[in-house]
């Protein structure tokens, strides 16, 4: 049984709760995401994920390079390099660039409510990612990306936007 940790505005642990249970009852969270980077002719590049079709929510939709819960006694960091590695067979560097708290209904009764951490790296090698994690992958320019989040909203996750804008900063 997956569990995460259940934290404050602060982000202060206050518990632990079975991963599915906490978002039927929309408990906050601590989760992550990873955003992989790279530059190719002059145009910033980030690699997205298309989640499996299957997840228990959010399948199908595109986002972040990676995303997740860290485990009790894991930090972020270590968290995120075993992510990382697990969904898309990556290993690279990650800097933290901060946290923001979210929380958004889905059509399937669940609700994430996460003080998610972000973190970014650098990357241009091979992508093996997971095909029960991961439907697809592609690199996709920054800018791009952003045209296409206002005029496409419904094929991204909702934690995108936010998790992006403090990517960049």
């Amino acid at each position: 049984m997956e569990q995460v940790i259940l934290v404050d505005e602060q982000d202060q642990p206050i518990g632990l709760e079975e991963k599915q249970k906490a978002h039927e009852l929309a408990l906050l969270h601590r989760a992550f995401s990873v955003f992989l980077f790279r530059e190719v002719d002059g145009e910033r590049q980030v690699l997205l994920q298309q989640r499996a079709q299957d997840k228990y929510h959010c399948g199908g939709l595109w986002t972040n390079t990676c995303c997740s819960h860290p485990r009790e006694g894991e930090t972020v960091q270590a968290a995120a390099t075993r992510r990382l590695r697990e969904e898309m067979g990556i290993t690279a560097q990650l800097q933290a660039k901060g946290h923001f708290i979210y929380q958004a209904q889905f059509d399937n009764g669940l609700t994430e409510h996460e003080l998610d951490h972000v973190l970014v790296g650098e990357f241009n090698g091979p992508v093996v990612s997971n095909p029960t994690e991961v439907a697809a992958t592609r690199w996709l320019g920054v800018v791009a990306l952003q045209k296409d989040m206002l005029a496409q909203p419904n094929i991204y996750t909702p934690w995108l936007a936010q998790a992006l804008e403090l990517a960049l900063a």
